[in-house]
């Protein structure tokens, strides 16, 4: 893969900082995820960090935005959303089953006590980052 060339809005650490410390654990490590999986991934040369609608997000040239967060009315939840109108919540479903907690065709949702199935997450985010080159196949490509 080529150098991934990233661009960050510095409102996006402010975010982080107002996070509870066990959700700013959570939250960081899914952010850390993205970004790997987006250095790893052919086609993704740049991705930008910003946030939308007050939520850390993900951009890309050829991708579905990824945004993620934590609410204080579902303490014991956070979440990574994708765009409702993609077919990407429908096809991790139909890919993965009952790997995740789905909310809706909007969400991959954890509990904070909850282990992350990092290989299964990666191949979902991979699937966004890449979204308008790979939504014409079947399992975008998972």
């Amino acid at each position: 893969m080529g150098k991934l060339a990233r661009k960050t809005n510095p409102k996006v650490k402010e975010r982080f900082a107002r996070y509870p410390e066990a959700v700013r654990d959570k939250m960081t490590f899914l952010r850390k995820l993205v970004i790997e999986t987006a250095e790893e991934t052919e086609g993704v040369d740049q991705l930008e960090e910003t946030l939308k609608w007050g939520e850390p997000s993900f951009l890309t040239k050829n991708g579905s935005t990824i945004r993620m967060d934590w609410k204080a009315k579902a303490p014991e939840h956070y979440a990574l959303y994708f765009q409702c109108t993609s077919r990407l919540v429908d096809t991790f479903r139909l890919v993965f089953n009952d790997t995740f907690q789905y909310e809706d065709n909007r969400a991959i949702v954890f509990r904070l006590n909850q282990p992350i199935p990092v290989l299964e997450l990666k191949e979902c985010i991979k699937a966004a980052l890449r979204y308008h080159k790979v939504k014409d196949q079947l399992t975008l490509g998972i």
